[in-house]
């Protein structure tokens, strides 16, 4: 099968790429501006292993300009990934950036693909959208987004929801539960944690570390991801991807001190505007649906991303 891949050289992107490569059936075109909080250099280490592939393809072009039927000739499904990510920075001045990156790019690649003969269109959402609600969170409930973010990617999803009903583009929306491990982006709480640990830094919380999140580890968000692609009756559908445990922010910290064997500064600071108290994902939809079942444990998943960062920083100091 064809299929491009947006934000190709992101954290998730990436790990979604290598992933479609493994059983060599799939031609993957990745699509990459290499903007965003992740610096270019570091996407680009993201994809290196991609560069060599046969069968991978990069292409470096920006949503609100590219070609996009060029782009998509012969292309049999989309993953749409690309997009402004962060909360705390989408205040202000800043939302007129996440306003074109996230909508109007959004619309630009749904009426590129409304006309053609795709198997999927599956577009990368965000827990995000459900706002401050206690308990499990199904995908029935009322999205109520704290932030201007989670408005761009809820407005992301009904932009994929009329062009299916209009269109006929065969949607997928997968809500994504705070996704980490190895490229997670830098400005992300465990790479900024690890990163302070290990160079003997104070850790920056914002809040009192007892908000809660349901954490996702990087491969069980690309196995759902991928049976979005495989599997039957999913068309038309909002499907959450969870992890396998949650925590608090303290308790991850002390998990963090445990693995290290470092004792953390903690510096705790105001809380963040439009940050919910708790995520915690209903998977009872992925599960019918997609098959889905996390399996790696928050220690497991933080110990690799642990060794990630230390490849990556060497013995960073003070």
């Amino acid at each position: 099968m064809n299929i491009l891949v947006t934000g190709a050289a992101g954290f998730i992107g990436s790990h979604l790429c290598e992933k479609l490569l493994e059983d060599g059936q799939h031609q993957v075109i990745g699509v990459d501006s290499f903007i965003g909080p992740t610096p270019a250099p570091l996407k680009a280490k993201n994809i290196a292993g991609l560069q060599a592939h046969p069968q991978f393809a990069l292409v470096e072009a920006d949503l609100l300009t590219a070609d996009l039927p060029s782009l998509l000739q012969n292309v049999e499904a989309v993953y749409h990934l690309a997009g402004m990510p962060g909360v705390r920075t989408s205040w202000g001045t800043e939302f007129a950036a996440y306003a074109v990156h996230n909508i109007s790019a959004t619309q630009r690649l749904l009426e590129a693909c409304k006309d053609l003969p795709l198997e999927r269109f599956i577009y990368a959402s965000t827990s995000s959208v459900y706002g401050e609600q206690s308990g499990r969170l199904s995908e029935s409930l009322e999205p109520l987004p704290l932030s201007p973010y989670g408005i761009t990617k809820l407005t992301g999803e009904h932009l994929c929801r009329v062009y299916f009903r209009e269109f006929g583009v065969p949607i997928v929306i997968l809500r994504y539960f705070t996704v980490y491990g190895p490229r997670q982006r830098p400005d992300m709480s465990f790479h900024r944690f690890i990163r302070q640990l290990l160079a003997g830094q104070p850790l920056t919380v914002f809040g009192d570390g007892t908000q809660s999140r349901d954490f996702t580890y990087i491969s069980d968000c690309v196995d759902g991801t991928i049976a979005a692609l495989e599997r039957d009756g999913v068309i038309g559908e909002t499907i959450n991807i969870g992890g396998k445990e949650r925590a608090s922010v303290n308790e991850v910290i002390r998990l963090l001190e445990t693995l290290t064997g470092k004792q953390a500064i903690i510096q705790y600071t105001p809380s963040a505007r439009g940050e919910p108290k708790q995520t915690w994902a209903n998977l009872t939809k992925a599960e019918q649906l997609l098959g889905y079942k996390p399996v790696v444990t928050l220690e497991n998943g933080l110990q690799k991303e642990i060794e990630y960062i230390r490849s990556l920083y060497g013995d960073e100091r003070s």
